[in-house]
């Protein structure tokens, strides 16, 4: 039987209109014919009888198979049209409409973390991503998604798993890419006794990464992980949030830095690490806001080992449960708010209160964006452009920076 697709899904999967309701249909563009094996509302064992005019031949050997990229399958052009389409109808659905700019996106081997996912096996080690919607393991020796410094560490991971992996349980292997090395956090080994400890920390020296974390220990420090932003080099805490690539990265920075112009006192809320209130102190007073101490802890010794800023003060504070009130927003000329996919709906509420001229809003869910943005509205402000920006190459996620006025 021949299908055919009306359009995608927001997670990339192309949708059959079935008089029973949707089908899904993975690897898949609009307008394409295809035959396969129908299960409940899902299409396998597809075969693409006419294909679109946007499909491409995937970059990555491993595409087919592998879940770690969704959109492979189709061109650029039609990937940054797809993901601006995202942003608009997040918006359209909330009754909003707003200047879209072009879409930036991080090129191919550009992802500086990822979490991979590894066993061992009776020839060796199984390493790489899961299968979509599966627990099948798939190696991805020439993954066109990462770095090449990361791609540079599987040999040094191949070893980590061989000692202290198992055949029954994969591990979780979260690695970043820093100055100093790759940083390596394991989950779901077994447990680190001294003489694996010890084999651990001969293979972080051997290999050059920079730190090895073992379910939640550090058991190997060769020289402490950091990352610049701006002026001033943060140490970077275990299982600190880091945007995916430095391109995105730079694009999302320099939209913020547009949006508060020439303010010279901004409050930075869900602040992380500093990636935007240590740029902006080059020319601002700022106050850091964020739940997680250690966090904290490590944008403020960033903040005190730089030279050329201004002030940077920070609060520990849970902005779900206790967002800053619009008193607490006195004097201040701009927000820059950066949260998690969840939003910011209470501290939306609070600030669409406030008399703060500019807000700088950065987000990675757009649903959340838009109801965050309506909130806003609805307070007197005036959403004046989106950077669409991806970072996340060949996903469906995508993130936007906007600026708010009031």
């Amino acid at each position: 039987m021949t299908f055919t697709i009306a359009r995608l899904g927001h997670l990339g999967d192309g949708i059959i209109l079935g008089p029973e309701g949707a089908i899904y249909a993975p690897q898949t563009l609009p307008g394409e014919e295809v035959e396969g094996t129908l299960t409940g509302d899902q299409l396998s064992d597809i075969r693409i009888v006419t294909p679109s005019a946007y499909r491409v031949k995937a970059p990555c050997v491993h595409a087919r198979t592998c879940g770690g990229c969704m959109m492979q399958h189709a061109s650029d052009g039609f990937v940054a049209d797809w993901k601006t389409h995202i942003v608009r109808a997040a918006l359209a659905a909330q009754g909003l409409e707003a200047e879209l700019r072009p879409i930036l996106t991080s090129p191919p081997r550009s992802r500086r973390r990822a979490t991979l996912a590894a066993r061992r096996t009776k020839g060796g080690v199984l390493m790489g991503f899961h299968a979509r919607a599966s627990d099948t393991l798939v190696a991805v020796p020439n993954c066109q998604l990462l770095h090449p410094d990361l791609m540079a560490t599987f040999p040094a991971l191949e070893e980590i798993v061989k000692l202290g992996g198992s055949r029954t349980v994969a591990l979780d292997l979260q690695i970043t890419r820093t100055p100093s090395g790759t940083d390596v956090a394991i989950s779901g080994g077994k447990p680190a006794d001294s003489a694996l400890q010890l084999d651990l920390a001969r293979l972080t020296e051997a290999h050059k990464l920079s730190r090895l974390t073992w379910n939640g220990e550090i058991v190997a420090l060769r020289a402490q992980p950091s990352l610049r932003f701006g002026k001033a080099t943060v140490p970077l805490p275990f299982g600190a949030f880091l945007q995916a690539t430095a391109q995105g990265e730079a694009a999302l920075l320099a939209s913020v830095k547009e949006a508060v112009g020439q303010a010279r006192r901004i409050t930075d809320l869900f602040a992380g690490i500093g990636t935007f209130a240590l740029p902006l102190a080059e020319n601002a007073e700022v106050h850091a806001v964020e739940g997680e101490i250690k966090m904290l802890t490590a944008l403020d010794k960033g903040f005190r080992m730089a030279e050329g800023l201004k002030r940077v003060t920070n609060d520990v504070r849970d902005l779900y449960r206790r967002p800053l009130e619009p008193d607490e927003f006195k004097y201040v000329e701009a927000v820059v708010i950066d949260p998690p996919r969840s939003g910011a709906e209470a501290q939306s509420h609070t600030l669409a209160k406030s008399k703060v001229p500019v807000i700088a809003y950065v987000s990675c869910n757009p649903a959340t964006f838009a109801r965050d943005a309506k909130i806003l509205i609805a307070g007197g402000y005036k959403l004046d452009w989106v950077q669409v920006v991806d970072q996340f190459r060949w996903s469906s996620h995508v993130e936007t920076a906007a600026k708010f006025t009031l």
